[in-house]
């Protein structure tokens, strides 16, 4: 039986910037208060860049100040990605020192997380040696990208199901010029995202050893005293009309 126990927070479409601020309070409060239990985030986000600490504005194709949809400069490593409707978003936070105070082995557990779900579909999720993320058939179908604090985590892991591929052209995804980027409906195009998305919540769970118990938006945002204030009903919830699952 699993020995730990972690908050899954299943949510919709969220602002990415709101999420992006929810992350460092979470953060912030395991830094204080390590007995926190762990929380895991699976959500979309409307189109959106995002550049890592280090990323080079070279990956970029348009103009900064005249981006085709926000972006943001984050604390997480890597180069620049693209989140839009029909990707799953993961972000776990999660005190390592209750797993595994190794960052490389982190990375790999993630990859692992995604290899497992693919096999679901009957696809073999590979790994490429000196990179980040999971491929199949040449094509990368998921990214990752983490910031670690005091072995706390957070940022995480994006895979395409169902997303609008096209927002990938106007950069160079994660630095990579001569690998494509691709979506698991390409390969199963009867895919649904809810069921990748709670698929990856049993894989998260087998390979971290731990309990996932549901947790709503409204009790994340209580217990952990975040703000809700940018959306008008508090849940944080936009619909997701563009995802092609």
């Amino acid at each position: 039986m699993p020995s730990r126990s972690a908050w899954l927070v299943q949510a919709g479409c969220l602002d990415y910037a709101q999420v992006w601020a929810w992350q460092r309070q979470l953060q912030d409060n395991r830094r204080q208060d390590p007995d926190r239990p762990d929380v895991i985030l699976l959500l979309e986000h409307p189109a959106v860049y995002t550049l890592g600490r280090g990323a080079s504005l070279e990956h970029l194709k348009f103009d900064p100040q005249q981006a085709p949809a926000p972006l943001h400069r984050i604390e997480r490593g890597g180069e620049v990605t693209y989140h839009a409707p029909g990707q799953l978003v993961g972000y776990p936070i999660l005190n390592l020192r209750r797993h595994r105070c190794d960052l490389h082995w982190y990375l790999r557990q993630l990859e692992a997380v995604l290899i497992d779900v693919l096999a679901i579909y009957g696809l073999t999720g590979e790994r490429i040696e000196g990179l980040t993320g999971v491929w199949v058939e040449g094509k990368k179908l998921a990214a990752i990208g983490i910031q670690v604090s005091r072995w706390i985590s957070m940022h995480g892991f994006a895979l395409n199901v169902c997303p609008d591929l096209s927002g990938f052209t106007a950069i160079v995804p994660c630095g990579i010029r001569d690998r494509a980027v691709g979506s698991l409906a390409e390969f199963c195009p009867s895919v649904r995202f809810e069921a990748v998305r709670s698929q990856v919540a049993v894989a998260f769970a087998r390979v971290f050893d731990l309990e996932l118990q549901p947790c709503s938006i409204e009790q994340l945002l209580a217990e952990e005293h975040l703000e809700p204030s940018v959306f008008d009903d508090g849940s944080g919830a936009k619909p997701c009309t563009n995802k092609k699952c």
